[in-house]
């Protein structure tokens, strides 16, 4: 590939908009979500976590409207909203991180 056609590539990779992509993910997510319920195998402590991602995800949502509409700035410019947003991200991580680590290693008798 030349460098013309690469810089054109990525010219036009460039234009499209993400939203669409954002909005679609949620698909596989639910899916996954459903498929962890219905299956009974993954640990609640976990399963509540990838839940919590969901809606850390809204609170962002809210948190970059917010920056956008009062300070007319991107959601990481403000940092009390920015960082109030991540903790939601966090906290699920938490969870899932504590979900997991209660199950039993295949070196335990």
């Amino acid at each position: 590939m030349s460098d013309l056609s690469a810089s054109a590539l990525l010219k036009a990779l460039g234009a499209i908009d993400p939203a669409p992509f954002f909005g679609l993910s949620l698909l596989p997510y639910l899916a996954f979500l459903w498929w962890s319920w219905r299956s009974g195998r993954m640990p609640r402590l976990a399963f509540w976590g990838f839940c919590l991602t969901l809606l850390f995800v809204l609170v962002t949502i809210a948190a970059a409207i917010l920056a956008e509409r009062n300070y007319g700035l991107q959601l990481a410019d403000v940092d009390p909203l920015h960082g109030g947003a991540e903790l939601f991200l966090t906290l699920s991580n938490v969870l899932v991180l504590l979900g997991f680590s209660r199950l039993p290693s295949n070196d335990e008798p």
